[in-house]
This record gives C-alpha cells, sequence and structure tokens, in this order.
C-alpha cells in the first residue's frame, strides 16, 4: 500500500507542478531581461551572520531604508502574497537591503514574521547607505529612494544576478513596462508579481528537463 502511493506521489507531483506553472495570466512563457549590468550586493551583515549571494538564486530584492515601521505594510504584504508561495523552493529567496543601525528594527519585524509564516528565505542585509545607493542605482528604477533611504519597490533578479520585468505586450495588446513592483499594493503582488516569479521558476525547470543526459529522469 505505501509503495502504491509513493508511486501516485512520483506521478502526480510532475503533472501539478505543470498545471501551477501553466497558471499564468501573463502574456509571456519567458520574462524578458531588463538589465544586465547590476552591481554587486554591498558588503554587510545579515541577523544570523549568513551570507547573502545572488548567483545560483531567483531574488527577489527590496530597500527598507531606516524607517522600518513605516514599511511594516509591505513587508507583510511580502510575506503573505510572495513568501508564502514560493517558500519551499530551495531557489528562491528575499532579500532586503536596510542601513546599518536598524537591527532592533528589523528584529522585531522579523518576529512578527516569524508568528506567520517561515521565514527561513528572508535575509535582511546590513550595509553602509552609500553602499545600498550605488546597487539601487544600478537597477537603473524609475522611483528614487526617498529620505529614509528606502521605497516600496521590490525587484526580481534571477540567478545569472540579471534584472528582469516586462517589456512588451500585455494580453490586451497594449505596450507595456515594468522593472519594479509596488510592495505596498497587495494586489501587485498577488498578481503581477507572483505570476512574473512563476514565469522564471518555470524557465529555470524546463530548461534542466531540456539539458539533461537521454535516459536520465529528475524529479521538480
Amino acid at each position: 500500500m505505501k509503495k502504491k502511493i509513493v508511486l501516485l506521489c512520483l506521478l502526480a507531483l510532475p503533472l501539478m507542478l505543470y498545471i501551477y506553472f501553466s497558471l499564468v495570466k501573463h502574456n509571456s512563457l519567458f520574462l524578458p531581461v531588463i538589465n544586465k549590468q547590476l552591481a554587486e550586493l554591498p558588503e554587510g551583515k545579515t541577523l544570523d551572520s549568513s551570507a547573502v549571494v545572488l548567483k545560483g538564486k531567483i531574488t527577489i530584492i527590496g530597500f527598507l531604508g531606516n524607517n522600518i515601521k513605516a514599511r511594516e505594510e509591505s513587508i507583510f504584504n511580502i510575506n503573505q502574497k510572495v513568501n508564502a508561495k514560493y517558500k519551499d523552493f530551495n531557489d528562491f529567496q528575499i532579500v532586503m537591503l536596510v542601513p546599518e543601525g536598524t537591527e532592533d528594527q528589523v528584529k522585531s519585524v522579523a518576529l512578527g514574521l516569524k508568528t506567520m509564516a517561515d521565514i527561513s528565505n528572508w535575509k535582511f542585509l546590513f550595509a553602509k547607505p552609500a553602499d545600498i545607493k550605488t546597487f539601487y542605482a544600478s537597477l537603473k528604477a524609475t522611483e528614487p529612494m526617498d529620505a529614509s533611504g528606502g521605497n516600496s519597490s521590490i525587484f526580481i533578479i534571477d540567478k545569472d544576478g540579471n534584472l528582469r520585468g516586462r517589456n512588451g505586450q500585455s494580453k490586451t495588446g497594449k505596450d507595456e513596462f515594468k522593472n519594479s513592483y509596488n510592495a505596498f499594493s497587495a494586489s501587485e503582488l498577488s498578481n503581477e508579481l507572483t505570476d512574473d516569479v512563476k514565469i522564471v521558476l518555470r524557465e529555470y525547470r524546463l530548461a534542466l528537463r531540456k539539458n539533461l543526459p537521454k535516459g536520465v529522469k529528475r524529479e521538480i
């Protein structure tokens, strides 16, 4: 009986993942590269002293500034609308760049997040404000940073360190360009951002399956 259940799971999981990745509202099966010329992540420390790297990870990156209280709504939006969907993917992470000196504020917010969900994919990177600005400038974002050194924009960075977004036509045929997403908008995160992350995840999984040697099977 146990063998049958295991076999059923093995057969059903790829089908479920295929259906899941197919349910996107975006018009494209590939999310365009918007910018390849990103700066290196600034040097800094995390709450648990773990390293933060972009290479090999699909990353949602944001900038909280030094007034964490003002960003709480967007932080919880990201956690509920994005992290809740993709927290089980080992190649997915959420990185928040925060100025040095805000550690206590971030610890308080992180404790609140932990009561809601697994936040092992969250990384809060504390760095010098000037270094954070340098990295932000390399994104060529449309929205400037505010006086606190942050804003509500979040970005998708692929495993090769490229900024991804929308640059083409929507399903309605209208031209659209998007290189960031508004973390204060729960609907934008739930509809546009999660769709676009899903597309990038699907790209890598399809590439893995395509590049496997003949006769070798891989579970996704």
